[in-house]
């Protein structure tokens, strides 16, 4: 397997910085501008969580499935475990804050005797994951754009064809890679921009909906805080149970923040944190849009679900609002949902350039490389807006199949989140915390994680009603089946496969034994950095 050639090292600060020399002690060399403060890096990671595009995409999963009651104790529920897998993740990413995040943390805490195998499933469960989140988040974005011109139509009666769904979801994702071909200065600066945007759409929800709503669709505290109405047929205990997919799609992401370690300062301590106030800000924020939407949603529950709009969020809004202010509020929506597939993307294309680092996609020898003008990884934004495009398709195949493309977001996420978690506690490592320590709660916390992800993973696989037919049945199962069985495939496979070249993370940075700046005693060095060292060596002697 031939390593890519190494892009040449950053300029921007003559002399090492606590992160560079952080950065350089996992083996890899600053190649990113830091550009991203720690304000800047919470910001993205509230705005990839998106909290008002997530809920107004996921209502689907949480009024049929319990109605208000649903929606406001569902999301309640839900919260407490998503934080559990937030402070673990976040444990993580202060120990070693670097772009390729979750595979690292497997390999550097796994058994040598799984641990190039365990890497890669879950480096590419992690790739797979943004690709498909890239998808999911403009698809809904192209969604919500027809949603505005079925609400100012005079009978709400457009109906968008798949090929004109397919056009705008292009053209939104192409704006994307534009814009996120940009340098790291202009796309730090961004994103407080983005995080204005979604915190104002918060609270005109939570406060202006119910001022605004007339007293018709206003809702009592008994109906909107305790009525139960299960549309699907699943018995009520598992119905309750299916709309917390709502708040689990909706307050999801929490690697984000990870994948950009190596733009961003202070890292190992601006990265957990980051993770930790999204999740608490979203729990919060949404908790509030959904006491707020029960609220004002009116009590004919089935005729906002067939809402002749599509969304029943924007049918509540038009409700409470008129035609106008509703269209107002709901571009506003559809402003942040590109801002939140734009941050996706971002994010995304970070994983996909760390993971080419280290050799494990087909064609890292061209992903790997900065762009000489943006000083960015432009092949690897324009890599995953191409898989994004393809992905899209699907829509042509069925609705399942390109629904079952979206789940896989939530699924693959997970299978990528527990092996390095696990890992952590199953083997015998020598894992160091960052600042960012939770002590004595970490194995009880990270069990809890564990548990839960393990146990939504399979509640993800249910169809959503439970006489179901071929056409209708959940696909997520299969499409996530199939990704891993192409990803051991891959790895198995004869004479090219992965178990052949792909030994972990491939070093980049060669640590200079007895010199200054990037100084680490040769004590410290694993075996694997000496190798690299020396074969970095023999290469600079050949040439002289």
């Amino acid at each position: 397997m031939v390593v890519p050639r190494a892009p040449k090292i950053s300029k921007s600060h003559p002399q090492p910085s606590a992160d560079e020399t952080a950065l350089a002690e996992l083996g890899y060399k600053q190649e990113f501008h830091r550009e991203f403060t720690p304000l800047e890096v919470s910001g993205l990671a509230f705005s990839y969580a998106g909290v008002v595009p997530s809920i107004v995409s996921v209502l689907f999963y949480a009024i049929p499935n319990g109605g208000p009651f649903a929606m406001v104790w569902g999301w309640a529920v839900a919260c407490p475990f998503i934080m559990c897998i937030g402070l673990t993740m976040a444990e993580l990413a202060s120990a070693a804050p670097t772009s390729g995040g979750l595979y690292y943390w497997t390999y550097s805490l796994a058994s040598p005797r799984c641990r190039n195998f365990l890497s890669w499933i879950v480096g590419y469960s992690n790739t797979i994951e943004m690709i498909a989140g890239v998808a999911s988040v403009n698809w809904a974005c192209a969604i919500q754009i027809t949603a505005a011109i079925t609400v100012t139509s005079s009978d709400q009666a457009y109906t968008a064809t798949n090929q004109q769904l397919y056009g705008i979801y292009a053209a939104v994702l192409l704006s994307q890679a534009v814009l996120v071909s940009f340098g790291t200065k202009v796309l730090a600066r961004l994103q407080r921009l983005f995080t204005l945007v979604n915190v104002l759409l918060c609270f005109i929800i939570i406060i202006a909906l119910p001022i605004a709503t007339p007293s018709d669709y206003r809702n009592t505290a008994k109906f909107a805080l305790g009525d139960f109405t299960n549309l699907i047929g699943w018995p009520s205990g598992f119905a309750f149970i299916l709309s917390l997919m709502a708040p689990l799609s909706a307050i999801g992401g929490y690697d984000a923040a990870v994948h950009m370690s190596e733009e961003a300062s202070n890292a190992a301590t601006a990265i957990p944190w980051a993770i930790i106030s999204s999740i608490v800000l979203s729990a919060i924020l949404g908790w509030g849009i959904n006491i707020s939407l029960a609220f004002c949603m009116g009590t004919d529950i089935i005729s906002v679900l067939n809402s002749p709009i599509g969304q029943p969020m924007a049918q509540i809004l038009f409700n409470s609002l008129g035609q106008k202010k509703a269209l107002a509020l709901w571009c506003l929506i559809i402003v942040a949902e590109y801002m939140m597939g734009s941050t996706y993307l971002l994010v995304g294309s970070r994983q996909t350039f760390a993971f080419a680092r280290d050799g494990a996609l087909p064609f890292s020898r061209y992903l790997y490389r900065i762009n000489r003008y943006t000083e960015t990884p432009v092949n690897t934004v324009w890599f995953d807006t191409i898989c994004a495009l393809a992905i899209g398709l699907l829509a042509f195949v069925s609705t399942e199949a390109i629904n079952a493309a979206f789940t896989i977001n939530v699924t693959s996420s997970y299978v990528a989140y527990i092996l390095p978690i696990t890992t952590r506690f199953a083997f015998k490592n020598d894992f160091k915390p960052g600042p960012f320590y939770l002590g004595k709660l970490s194995f009880p916390v990270a069990v809890i994680a564990v548990v839960w992800m393990v146990f939504v993973i399979l509640v993800f696989f249910f169809p959503a009603t439970p006489q179901t037919t071929i056409q209708e049945m959940n696909y997520t199962v299969v499409v996530l089946g199939a990704s891993m069985f192409l990803a051991i495939s891959w790895y198995y496979c004869p004479v090219y496969g992965g178990v052949h070249w792909y030994t972990g993370p491939i070093y980049n940075f060669t640590p200079a034994i007895g010199g200054e700046g990037g100084h680490r005693d040769e004590d410290l060095m694993s075996e694997k950095e000496r190798s690299d060292a020396d074969v970095s060596v023999r290469a600079v002697d050949s040439k002289s």
